[in-house]
């Protein structure tokens, strides 16, 4: 099967890559292109630990073909700490213990970058719900639900 060459901006930098037709998003990013920090826990869309932004929006990249990601932006783990250091996501992760075998957590953090792009100042049950689709068996979910409601504290008054 002949493999097809793939234009997309991932992570804010163009990038070129050949796929097989049917290579998922996910093996794509970590086998041709090297991210590993997006994972895979389940293959079927079901726990969120490979979650992306793709144009904005957040998608399982185990469920999307690499071809699909032609001309898009794709935005990973990897692209959401900026040139002055980690994400205050990240850092929220960090200081609240939000995170333990590291699995779940990259597809945690881009679902929660999702949500305070839409919602900046999101209630608890709107947290829930936006991240319903991100599984972890670690940590339990009330540290990660604080690590997001300290985050979007932190970005919404900026010290």
């Amino acid at each position: 099967m002949a493999r097809l060459h793939v234009e997309s901006t991932i992570n804010g930098e163009a990038q070129e890559f050949l796929c097989d037709a049917n290579q998922s998003l996910l093996d794509v990013l970590r086998d041709e292109l090297g991210l590993t920090g997006t994972k895979e826990g389940c293959g079927t869309g079901d726990c969120g630990a490979c979650s992306v932004l793709v144009d904005g929006r957040l998608v399982c990249s185990c469920l999307m073909l690499g071809v699909e990601a032609s001309g898009a932006q794709v935005e990973t783990i990897e692209g959401i700490a900026g040139d002055e250091g980690l994400h205050p996501l990240q850092n929220a992760f960090l200081e609240n213990a939000a995170l333990q075998c590291g699995i779940c957590t990259p597809g945690f953090i881009v679902a929660s970058k999702a949500l305070l792009e839409k919602h900046p100042n999101p209630d608890e049950s709107t947290i829930r719900y936006w991240l319903a689709g991100n599984l972890c068996r670690c940590t339990g979910y009330d540290k990660i639900i604080r690590a997001v409601q300290d985050a979007a504290a932190k970005m919404s008054h900026p010290a």
